[in-house]
């Protein structure tokens, strides 16, 4: 039964990993990866001496962690609002509205937001309009760009995630609460004192799972929503690889930026692995 998974894993996965040796040529699709022509480091070098290098990496940490904090901080509230719903129907009705942008694809909802925050035509700039507030150009201004792809992720994703934690919620013990109701504790009391510690362990598995994907700021999202506009906020590390690639053709120097953060990010998972085992007992193997 696992044959073909592994066929299928070691085809796309694993042979093209040899293609790694032209971070360290110039290569030259004419001449393939055994004539071109060996370079070492210096596709590395070129790639550290770029005036936008670090202003690019800045973007990609600071738009992933951005990613990453209010992505558990939203669906953990999320999950704890809808516990305390009672009536089950409207409980259902809401997981399923806030599920549905998750299964949209940004090529969709890029379209959408750029209608919708567009500085001239958009709702989001006509309801400003009435309390006499200037047009933003949230997707043209380097101030506002970034926090519009992080909520705009946040929008986009936190319904699905939120299914994690309400099924952390169905781990804890009814008869605490009984108990607490017993003792005289409200509803925050329970929630602080029963509710967040029972889901604890999840939420530090989370955390720490989480920490593989600093690197990770979401392609598909910057490239359908940015321009050369926000390319100083904007820009990330996977945006500047598909550039240097696929428009400016030098392979090498995307391979060797793309290897670069393929190290990072193995490191961090490495770590986020080591700390989820230390801290909440989670192995993969």
């Amino acid at each position: 039964m696992l044959i073909p998974g592994i066929v299928i894993v070691f085809i796309y996965s694993y042979i093209p990993m040899l293609g790694i040796i032209m971070a360290f040529q110039k290569y030259i699709p004419t001449k393939g990866l055994l004539h071109s022509k060996w370079v070492g480091m210096k596709n590395f070098e070129y790639l550290f001496n770029m005036p936008d290098f670090y202003q690019v990496l800045w973007n990609t940490v600071f738009i992933a962690i951005m990613k990453i904090g209010f992505g558990l901080v939203v669906p953990i509230t999320i999950a704890i609002l809808l516990n305390e719903v009672g009536k089950r129907f409207v409980k259902r009705w809401v997981q399923t509205l806030i599920y549905l942008p998750h299964f949209l694809s940004w090529v969709i909802l890029g379209g959408v937001l750029i209608d919708i925050l567009s500085p001239s035509t958009g709702l989001v700039n006509q309801f400003l309009g009435l309390f006499s507030i200037e047009p933003i150009f949230f997707l043209g201004d380097n101030d506002w760009f970034p926090f519009t792809l992080i909520l705009s992720e946040i929008w986009k994703e936190f319904g699905f995630s939120t299914i994690v934690y309400l099924a952390a919620l169905t781990t804890i013990n009814p008869s605490l609460y009984e108990a607490a109701v017993i003792d005289g504790a409200n509803r925050w009391k329970q929630t602080w004192h029963i509710t967040i510690p029972g889901m604890l362990p999840v939420i530090v598995l989370m955390a720490t799972l989480s920490l593989g994907n600093v690197l990770n700021a979401g392609f598909d999202q910057v490239f359908n929503l940015y321009s050369p506009l926000v390319y100083e906020s904007g820009d990330i590390v996977d945006t500047l690889i598909y550039r240097v690639g696929l428009i400016d053709m030098q392979y090498g120097a995307a391979t060797a930026l793309g290897l670069f953060k393929s190290f990072i990010s193995f490191m961090l998972v490495s770590v986020s692995y080591w700390l989820a085992y230390k801290v909440a007992d989670y192995r993969i193997f």
